[in-house]
């Protein structure tokens, strides 16, 4: 099989959606729609947070960056879709791929930050006496910088990692972005080292996270179980379902993605799940936090109203 080493290489073939010529303008229409609802309705919630002081505390905090995170996520890879959609080409450099996969360290974010917004939840809940002691601006900002530098070196491994590879002629990705476990079946050298990184940081990134999720809801689930009255129930529960929502998303579209590259060796079905995965989930955050949360929609509602008497 003929090689080109990691120097001469120049582009790889996104298929993703290459078979549907007839929906091109349909999925165009769609993905553009998406992608303009999932910014816009990030942006209100960032907007809306800094605008508002009643916001200025640490779960709303947490809630800015996942946002941030959020539209980062989907401007990695939807831009280059609507491209190569409207010019109906299916290259991407190998560069392009390279910071494609690099800059999916945003996906790993929002698993980082759903982490510590549990940890929030456990503590107002839980400790809610030294909640303000506890969750101070300097654990919030440690917290925070935390993450972020733990996702990019984790993203930053992979990468480095990847440019150590020969890959075949024929570099065809079945999917409408970069994906690392689909790129890497398109090498032609030894990818041990590779594998070895990438179960490494997904430990570390993915699992030990979603360790810290479950313990911190169960302790939460302990907690609102002592609790005799319903309304003491509802109140506590209240505080913590719109992050509870927003993780059963999260982690049930990246299962799904997962389970779909593993149990079926069709690329269909794992690139319906990447599309749940990559665009649907950070579009409906905005939407979950917005309807389940009264401060929130206030918040909202002022913004908006104080944009239209500006005018």
């Amino acid at each position: 099989m003929e090689t080109r080493n990691q120097i001469g290489v120049e582009n790889f073939l996104l298929l993703g959606f290459a078979e549907e010529m007839d929906l091109k303008p349909f999925l165009l229409g769609l993905f553009l729609s998406m992608y303009l609802v999932t910014f816009t309705g990030n942006l209100l919630i960032i907007l809306a947070i800094i605008s508002d002081s009643h916001l200025h505390t640490p779960m709303y905090f947490f809630l800015s960056n996942l946002s941030f995170a959020d539209i980062c996520f989907t401007s990695t890879t939807i831009p280059k879709v609507l491209l190569n959609m409207q010019t109906h080409n299916k290259v991407i450099t190998y560069a392009g791929c390279l910071t494609q996969i690099f800059f999916s360290f945003f996906g790993c974010l929002d698993n980082l930050l759903l982490t510590v917004m549990a940890y929030d939840r456990f503590v107002a809940i839980c400790h809610p006496l030294h909640y303000m002691v506890i969750m101070n601006p300097w654990l919030c900002g440690l917290l925070t910088l935390g993450s972020w530098f733990l996702s990019v070196m984790g993203s930053l491994l992979e990468t480095l990692a990847l440019l150590r590879l020969s890959f075949c002629m024929h570099m065809e990705v079945p999917h409408f972005f970069c994906d690392l476990p689909e790129v890497l079946k398109l090498a032609c050298s030894n990818i041990l080292i590779n594998n070895i990184v990438v179960y490494f940081v997904t430990s570390v990134l993915g699992v030990f996270p979603f360790t810290g999720i479950v313990f911190s809801y169960s302790q939460i689930a302990s907690s609102i179980l002592r609790i005799s009255s319903a309304r003491g129930n509802y109140k506590a529960f209240s505080t913590c379902g719109s992050h509870l929502s927003v993780v059963s998303l999260f982690y049930g579209t990246g299962l799904g993605v997962y389970f779909s590259s593993a149990a079926t060796r069709s690329s269909r079905t794992s690139l319906m799940a990447s599309v749940m995965y990559t665009v649907v989930t950070p579009m409906l955050n905005p939407f979950i936090y917005s309807l389940k949360n009264r401060d929130m929609k206030r918040a909202v509602a002022r913004l908006l109203d104080r944009a239209a008497n500006s005018q």
